[in-house]
């Protein structure tokens, strides 16, 4: 997810504006990265219980690939942007594409659970170099006057790769290419991120970055740790039962947390500006984000795994059923772009209660016909569904920075963009766990226990938006 971070353009020098077609050329490969990444971001959510069922694994692997992803870009999304700023973007949109599309290349050559997973981790660390750089080569090559137009294209794109994403992956695994499987979902990265790395090699210009930016490499180690322990510990434990190993692991998770939250405290240039913790509207924002994004990330994997496992479609079938929320994310955040200036917070309550309405409306069907129910009947429920997640999409952490500082800007937009991914990484893990460990009363039951959880944490976002802003930014939306 491209957001508007800590990237923007600093003190060192930087490429001249750019003539128009060249400049056109540079928002395409700018766009063709931030789509490899969504593509691949979203993809296991079909693909996980074939690759599972290939690779072995079981409930753990099917975990991991969405976790592992979004845990790596998220503990090193704002990082990437400073390694940005102080190496020049270009240097990392090329090394981060580069290993983009070699990692890629590891995942579909994977042999094991742990090298897929391995290699996963190392998809989103690469995207996490890739991303960030997005909007500082797009502001140092566009006029400021019509950068407007760029940016307006942003939505739409990621909107039709986020729909995308899952029906590739659905038919080319049932297509099974030469006996492969799954494995060329990852393999046509080869083609694709190669096509975009040259045009970046040749499109991208020049900048020098600035040797003078710092650096907290000692936060994002310890944030990385503190996400690793937790989600190794409660995937560990779902698995295998909550013995001493992933009470360590979790208790590891929390010490590490501990230390990290010292280390905002201490460091020079740290990944959350301390003052922005002391903002209510920010903090009541940057909790609600977590606990929402969380919940609906589960969500769409459980909605794949009840498809999948419990109605027994298809991988195509399941991208196919999947659309109708997907259509509704991408509809709500459109509409919801020009509407948020004028109703701010009340966007988002209005989010919560619509993907709340749905949510209670699949989960009273399920409840009745477990799975005996048509993919049909699915269609109104998730499509409700989609439709309260894009409006929460579109607003949630737009209204979150509606108050703060001009120069705390870039710093919250960057750490938003960050926990959102983290976000869904908890997510991923933990709905899936509910999911899992209630499954043994069948594919029914565990869908509806698990839609149950998501309700109740839907709703305990609710009271939050009474402590956000009520505004977002103007400055946003003109």
């Amino acid at each position: 997810m491209l957001t508007e971070s800590d990237n923007a353009p600093t003190t060192h020098s930087a490429p001249s504006v750019l003539p128009a077609r060249k400049r056109w050329a540079v928002l395409a490969v700018v766009l063709a990265a931030d789509v490899l990444d969504l593509v691949d971001a979203t993809i296991t959510n079909v693909a996980a219980p074939s690759i599972a069922q290939d690779l072995g694994g079981g409930p753990a692997l099917i975990q991991w690939l969405g976790a592992s992803y979004a845990l790596a870009l998220g503990v090193l999304l704002v990082l990437g942007g400073r390694l940005g700023d102080k190496y020049g973007r270009r240097r990392l949109f090329l090394v981060g594409l580069t290993g983009f599309t070699l990692a890629s290349l590891a995942c579909g050559l994977a042999p094991t659970p742990g090298t897929l997973v391995a290699a996963r981790l190392a998809q989103g660390a690469f995207g996490a170099l890739v991303i960030p750089q997005g909007f500082g080569i797009l502001g140092a090559t566009w006029p400021r006057e019509q950068i407007g137009k760029a940016f307006s294209l942003f939505g739409p794109v990621m909107g039709l790769s986020a729909v995308g994403g899952p029906v590739l992956a659905g038919f080319l695994i049932d297509a099974d290419l030469g006996g492969l499987g799954w494995r060329p979902m990852f393999l046509i990265n080869l083609v694709l991120g190669g096509a975009a790395l040259l045009a970046a090699a040749r499109l991208l210009p020049e900048d020098g970055g600035d040797p003078a930016t710092s650096i907290d490499g000692l936060g994002s180690a310890l944030l990385g740790a503190t996400m690793l322990g937790l989600l190794s510990g409660l995937i560990e434990g779902s698995a295998n039962g909550w013995t001493a190993l992933p009470v360590l692991l979790v208790a590891a998770g929390l010490a590490a947390f501990a230390l990290f939250c010292r280390r905002q405290t201490t460091a020079r240039n740290p990944l959350i500006q301390p003052s922005l913790l002391h903002n209510r509207g920010f903090t009541s924002g940057l909790v609600l984000g977590v606990v929402f994004f969380a919940a609906v990330s589960g969500l769409l994997y459980v909605i794949s795994l009840f498809l999948q496992q419990g109605l027994a479609l298809s991988p195509s079938d399941t991208a196919l059923g999947l659309l109708p929320l997907s259509a509704g994310i991408v509809v709500a955040s459109i509409a919801c772009y020009g509407l948020i200036g004028r109703f701010g917070r009340t966007l988002v309550l209005a989010g919560l209660l619509i993907t709340l309405t749905g949510t209670g409306w699949l989960l009273a069907q399920t409840a009745a016909t477990g799975t005996d129910t048509s993919t049909w009947a699915l269609v109104p429920p998730l499509l409700v569904i989609g439709l309260g997640m894009g409006t929460c999409f579109g607003t949630v952490y737009d209204v979150t920075i509606g108050d703060i500082a001009p120069a705390e800007a870039g710093s919250a937009s960057g750490s938003l963009s960050a926990v959102q991914q983290l976000a869904n990484a908890i997510g991923a893990a933990t709905v899936t766990t509910v999911f899992f460990k209630t499954a043994d009363g069948g594919a029914g039951h565990a869908m509806t226990v698990s839609l149950a959880v998501v309700a109740g944490v839907t709703l305990l976002c609710c009271p939050l938006v009474r402590l956000l802003p009520r505004k977002a930014p103007d400055a946003q939306h003109h």
